[in-house]
């Protein structure tokens, strides 16, 4: 198992952070901590710590493990376990000041009115951070303008009335990578389904490869289509609804 030295304490949970890892950690922060302690008693306090969500199987899992392992004890053992404690209250402090944060951010949102989060892909965090790049939708003339400001709009080079557009690395390059893994999300097939997250924007996405299009361009026709879509939500301070997509 070895805590501290290894990655094999990820066999005991899917998220080294989560609430019942935590405890875990925080009580048991290495395998001799373990010592002398029953599976029952181990059942108790996962049960406990998980709000009796932990299953049997967790806890055999556990000591199996560190039957395994066998003596797992390092030089200066307690300075480690202090450390592991240590980060973990670390880790708490910081997750609660998160809820702190994301409670304020609400309450912020719920006043601008804005309904981004209608949008598949889009939660508080990324909502909150598209408001904060773009600021005043009204000192942006038309969609144009803002996709100008955030690097999606091609930039055309030439001269003597020959040239071509090619993309842009100018810009906004945060609200332009905000835009971009939205666009990712909405082709990206729901975990576990094989339906797509948005569907009409599914299609558009492959329709536009049987144009000939690489993933890339594919992909920029997304972000500039929800650029338009973000924009006019933000104008006139509407919900989001499932476009009929066309050319």
């Amino acid at each position: 198992m070895k805590y501290q030295e290894d990655e094999s304490y990820k066999k005991f949970f899917s998220e080294v952070d989560g609430k019942t890892a935590l405890a875990l950690w925080e009580r048991y922060p290495s395998p001799p901590c373990l010592d002398g302690v029953s599976t029952k008693n181990l059942t108790n306090f996962l049960l406990k710590a998980s709000n009796n969500t932990c299953s049997m199987k967790k806890e055999n899992k556990i000591v199996k493990l560190v039957k395994e392992d066998g003596c797992t004890t390092k030089e200066h053992q307690e300075t480690r376990d202090f450390l592991v404690r240590s980060i973990v209250r670390d880790i708490l402090f910081k997750k609660q000041e998160i809820s702190y944060v994301e409670k304020e951010l609400k309450e912020l949102m719920s006043l601008l009115d804005f309904q981004l989060g209608t949008i598949s892909g889009i939660e508080l965090v990324t909502a909150s951070a598209l408001i904060a790049e773009i600021g005043d939708i009204r000192r942006f003339l038309n969609a144009g303008k803002l996709a100008r400001f955030a690097g999606i709009a091609p930039v055309y080079f030439g001269s003597g009335g020959k040239g071509k557009e090619q993309k842009s690395k100018q810009g906004n390059r945060a609200l332009h990578g905000l835009f971009y893994n939205l666009a990712v999300q909405q082709v990206q097939v729901a975990k576990g389904s094989k339906r797509s997250r948005n569907p009409e924007f599914y299609a558009y996405y492959k329709k536009k490869l049987k144009e000939g299009k690489t993933k890339g361009q594919a992909l920029a026709c997304i972000k500039r289509r929800l650029l338009n879509i973000v924009y006019g939500m933000m104008k006139h301070k509407t919900a989001y609804e499932l476009p009929d997509i066309k050319e």
